[in-house]
């Protein structure tokens, strides 16, 4: 897998709890979700699709939740592409958490974004290339 790239990083607060006191699982798949859309969106113009690609998420096809997330945790969300098709990109998302000075691998996921136009059809993410002659 290439290099991650950090989507979002942020720090967790106590109005992301749910009653055990740890951090919502809706909200960490909320930051999933938004995380693996702007890496989808980043990887579709780095390879010369339009940077206003409209994308919508399609399927949430794994999603692991590890460890906890605690209030206070510095969370950062890293994206890498698993596979670039004609229409629709799957992103995973790696979730580590900075606690005390150490990484936790807290939870991971993969996702599947779909381009499309303004009838929400799909499209191709990249322009046709030329044609073979």
């Amino acid at each position: 897998m290439p290099d991650p790239y950090t989507a979002i990083q942020i720090v967790m607060m106590p109005r992301d709890t749910n009653p055990h006191g740890t951090i919502f699982g809706g909200v960490i798949l909320s930051y999933i979700d938004m995380a693996g859309a702007t890496a989808a969106r980043r990887e579709v113009a780095l390879r010369g699709g339009a940077p206003d690609t409209k994308i919508v998420t399609v399927a949430l096809n794994r999603v692991e939740f590890k460890e906890p997330v605690f209030v206070g945790d510095v969370v950062r969300f890293e994206t890498s592409v698993l596979r670039f098709g004609r229409t629709s990109v799957t992103m995973h998302v790696n979730v580590v958490a900075e606690r005390a000075g150490r990484t936790i691998h807290v939870t991971d996921a993969e996702v599947v974004y779909v381009g499309v136009d303004e009838a929400r059809r799909p499209v191709p993410l990249l322009p046709a290339g030329p044609p073979a002659g």
